[in-house]
């Protein structure tokens, strides 16, 4: 009997490409759990921490051992003077996926993986990153754009990474911080922390895979996450809900949008086939923080309806429902978090879910290596350079 022919799937959809006990997407077309809890009750009853905790070591935490990793993480707030050094040499209209690929390179000079079987030293560098990436981003964006040098020091015994993050990023204006702002930016890490073999995760694990170290396949993860068909799908939502301004200027322009084939960022994905749960859980948060008595600086209801007709419009067209990066983009918007930020914000959360499957790689380890299907020229005899044609490019 021979062998069985190699199958071919274009973006590998639809192929199992490695075993994982971390995450369970699009179970029965739409669910969604994290070592075996449901992103409802994690969103629900949890901080970020809580969740990056169960993510890298495997188990959630008890209050103990909470308030020891959350002290260890707040203790790796402050930057690096080189670290901070760079940030403001880094250009001010670099976009800020970039300056993260910065900061992962440099702090992988400064705090270099020593030994990659270390099992410890890999936490060490996974809470040094969970911590050093949301206080870049806000030191970078508080240098060039408020003309401001602020500390990164933990704001208080008990700060979490949500906390601290809003709280640096309007540190001119601390009175438009509100308990809301803070617990959506909590809800969206937790939601945004961890999705299986996402692109990002499997750029990570496709590194790894080799034995290079932590930084190089955190690097590699952020690059992949800067696309628009990954991460940046959020910033596109946005902009695509800012350029109407009105509910009937938006399903007209939607309609005219769909008959010329656009594509629509924020709607449909690869795994889900009836709905994102993440979706209702943050769409919930931009609603909650559309009323000003709950957000009286960043409320902007008018964008939210906006947004609905959007939806409701996608779905009476296309049907096709919103992913995570429709409502995150409202809900971020409404938190003051400029929208170049959004994608940045998504990788404080989902370094977490890197870190986790750079653990499990190094676990059960093989070289990733799949084959390709060739569709080039048959051998052809060579051509002395005398007698080629010349190049159509």
């Amino acid at each position: 009997m021979s062998a069985a022919k190699p199958t071919y799937s274009k973006g590998l959809a639809g192929v199992i490409a490695g075993e994982t006990a971390i995450a369970t997407v699009g179970k029965k077309g739409h669910g969604l759990m994290y070592r075996g809890y449901s992103i409802d009750d994690l969103s629900d009853k949890c901080i970020f921490e809580e969740v990056a905790y169960l993510l890298t070591r495997g188990s959630l935490p008890t209050s103990a051992e909470l308030r020891a990793y959350q002290s260890k993480i707040n203790g790796l707030f402050e930057l690096d003077g080189t670290i901070r050094r760079i940030l403001e040499l880094i250009p001010k209209d670099c976009h800020p996926m970039d300056v993260l690929k910065v900061v992962a390179g440099v702090a992988g000079t400064l705090y270099p993986e020593k030994d990659i079987a270390d099992s410890a030293e890999t936490l060490d560098i996974a809470d040094r990153l969970l911590a050093v990436f949301p206080s870049a981003i806000a030191y970078h964006y508080n240098y060039h754009f408020k003309g401001r040098v602020i500390e990164t020091k933990a704001l208080s015994s008990d700060d979490c990474i949500a906390n601290h993050f809003v709280r640096l990023l309007h540190a001119d204006d601390p009175s438009s911080v509100t308990q809301d702002m803070i617990r959506c930016v909590n809800v969206s890490l937790i939601c945004y922390a961890e999705h299986g073999f996402a692109a990002s995760s499997f750029a990570s694990r496709v590194t790894t895979s080799t034995l290079s170290d932590i930084y190089s396949s955190i690097g590699a993860a952020i690059g992949t996450l800067r696309g628009p068909l990954h991460g940046g799908a959020n910033e596109a939502a946005f902009y695509l809900i800012n350029s109407f301004t009105s509910a009937s200027e938006a399903e007209q322009g939607l309609l005219d949008m769909l008959r010329r084939k656009q594509k629509i960022m924020g709607f449909g994905h690869r795994v889900y086939k009836t709905n994102d749960p993440r979706s209702a859980i943050l769409h919930r948060w931009s609603q909650i923080l559309s009323d000003k008595r709950n957000n009286p600086k960043f409320a902007r209801n008018d964008l939210c309806q906006i947004a609905d007709v959007i939806q409701d419009t996608m779905w009476k067209q296309k049907k096709l429902f919103p992913n995570v990066d429709f409502p995150a983009a409202m809900a971020y918007h409404q938190c003051g978090i400029p929208t170049n930020l959004f994608t940045p914000l998504f990788v404080c959360a989902r370094t977490s879910g890197w870190m986790a499957h750079i653990i499990e790689q190094r676990a059960n380890n093989r070289l990733i290596r799949p084959t390709s299907l060739y569709i080039g020229p048959q051998l052809k005899p060579f051509v002395g350079i005398e007698r080629r044609p010349v190049s159509k490019l």
